[in-house]
């Protein structure tokens, strides 16, 4: 069966029609692109000529909208998971702006810690990052204090004199929606937004996915924004929803998830079948309130069914156990979007994955925060930041420290260090180890201590303490080799020697028999 078309059926007799050349150009670059998704999503899952569509004997949307990525992330509980897990792990830890190595604070570093404090910068990327994974793109309104009236945000931001910013607004693409593009071809901003319909709202899902009667709408210069786009290929302003790629797992989860409590709820509670007497007959009443019996079953979960010249026999439960077609599911997700299956099903931290699932999940994280967090949101923030007077220009560059995602739990050290302290001491129960594999390569290939830590701990042997243990150490392995290289001499006996006790035993016997 083919994908068919429903037409447009809204008056259109009354609509005054634009001419061509003088539709904005930026309108004619959004209903290209959509027009081009739609024809692209019209080809999805169909085969043989047309006559096979998947997609449609399956259930699948064909078309998605950012509201339909939003009410997934909000209502479903694998979908949030791939947004906020990557997010959560990437900006774990302090976010520090490092300009030098001193140990004193320069006024770039200085000044970011209290801009990064005052507006809780950190929470604000957080939500960022979340939102653009939602939608093609994500913005952060910056708030300066060149705005006297509503309509200052139309206008490029102010370089007279230093300003001040005073808060940030993390933005989905609903809530920030481009209006207008640079069409000069000489501009190096060239194809890009110009100006931005912005919707401020507070929405009770947190999301501006609708405009309440509290929302307003504003024109926003580009100035005014960080324009963040993750996955992008062709184009520079807009990239792939996380959700995109993994949308029809998702629905097949809620097939098999939802389908499997309602088999359950079916299932597990046995129906029956009633085999009349061939001597009852059954009236109206008597009909009447066997039904009511059914009804208190099936939907008051009534457990006594009291019936008279009927006998009922139990249906066999039909329950199956969905798990392997939910783990297939899962590894397919797991495989796209780069979370290991066991920390996208399990805690947040790894706690029930494998060490090489955690490898691998700290090399995600870690290039997720070098070629997509660092990049696209921190830096051009700091950069515009600098470029307004907010913060001091940097000296020498800068950099951003992270923290260390593979740094070793207290757990791990503990374990760490009961596994050298075995290995130690088999190592000092032979005294002639040491002779075989010097201490130093020992602590260096076996334990795995660094250089300056064998340093360090060669530098304990100073101490007193440490010194006489080590000599009568010495003392005791001497002596040990004295006594396995010094041969045993047995004296000799000859003939006329006393005899021993035990001749003298045999003696006084054979005197006995005499």
């Amino acid at each position: 069966m083919k994908r068919t078309t429903v037409p447009n059926k809204s008056p259109t007799a009354n609509k005054q029609v634009i001419p061509e050349d003088q539709i904005p150009l930026s309108k004619i670059q959004t209903l290209s692109a959509i027009i081009a998704r739609m024809e692209l999503a019209g080809k999805l899952g169909q085969s043989y000529g047309g006559d096979r569509d998947l997609y449609e004997a399956l259930g699948y949307s064909v078309t998605l909208t950012y509201n339909d990525y939003v009410r997934r992330f909000i209502r479903q509980d694998i979908a949030r998971a791939i947004i906020e897990r990557p997010v959560k792990v990437t900006w774990s830890g302090p976010l520090l702006l490092v300009e030098s190595n001193e140990e004193n604070e320069t006024g770039l570093e200085d000044a970011w810690k209290n801009l990064e404090r005052d507006l809780k910068l950190k929470s604000k990327f957080i939500r960022l990052d979340k939102l653009t994974g939602l939608g093609r793109y994500g913005v952060m309104l910056l708030g300066f204090d060149d705005i006297t009236k509503i309509e200052d945000y139309a206008k490029p931001v102010s370089k007279r004199g230093k300003r001040k910013l005073l808060y940030v607004r993390p933005l989905g693409e609903s809530g920030a929606v481009i209006s207008t593009w640079e069409r000069n071809v000489n501009n190096e901003r060239y194809g890009l937004p110009l100006i931005y319909d912005v919707v401020l709202t507070e929405p009770s899902s947190g999301l501006s996915s609708t405009i309440s009667s509290t929302s307003s709408n504003i024109k926003v210069h580009y100035s005014r924004v960080i324009h963040v786009v993750e996955n992008a290929m062709e184009s520079e302003t807009e990239g792939s929803p996380r959700l995109e790629v993994v949308y029809n797992r998702l629905e097949d989860l809620e097939k098999l998830i939802g389908g499997s409590a309602e088999m359950f709820w079916r299932g597990a509670r046995p129906g029956y079948t009633g085999d009349l007497d061939k001597e009852f007959t059954m009236g109206a009443t008597e009909k009447a309130a066997l039904q009511d019996q059914f009804d208190e079953y099936e939907h008051n979960l009534r457990r006594i069914l009291v019936n008279e010249g009927l006998t009922l026999k139990t249906l066999e439960t039909q329950i199956s156990d969905p798990k392997n077609h939910v783990d297939v599911q899962l590894m397919m997700i797991s495989a796209v979007t780069g979370i290991p299956k066991r920390i996208l099903s399990g805690s947040e931290r790894g706690e029930l994955a494998s060490s090489q699932d955690a490898v691998e999940w700290g090399s995600f994280v870690q290039s997720r925060r070098e070629e997509f967090a660092e990049p696209h949101i921190i830096r051009p923030f700091v950069d515009r930041m600098i470029e307004f007077g907010v913060l001091p220009e940097a000296t020498d560059g800068y950099s951003i420290e992270w923290a260390d995602i593979f740094a070793v739990s207290e757990h791990d050290k503990v374990e760490i260090g009961r596994i050298r302290a075995t290995a130690l001491r088999e190592y000092f129960v032979n005294p002639l180890t040491p002779e075989v594999v010097p201490p130093r390569a020992f602590y260096e290939f076996f334990l795995g201590f660094g250089r300056e830590q064998i340093e360090l701990m060669m530098a304990m042997e100073t101490d007193d303490t440490i010194r006489s243990i080590r000599e009568e150490d010495a003392a005791f392995q001497a002596e040990l080799k004295k006594d396995v290289t010094e041969p045993v001499i047995v004296p000799e006996q000859n003939e006329t020697a006393k005899p021993t006790a035990d001749k003298k035993t045999k003696n006084l016997n054979v005197n006995k028999r005499a």
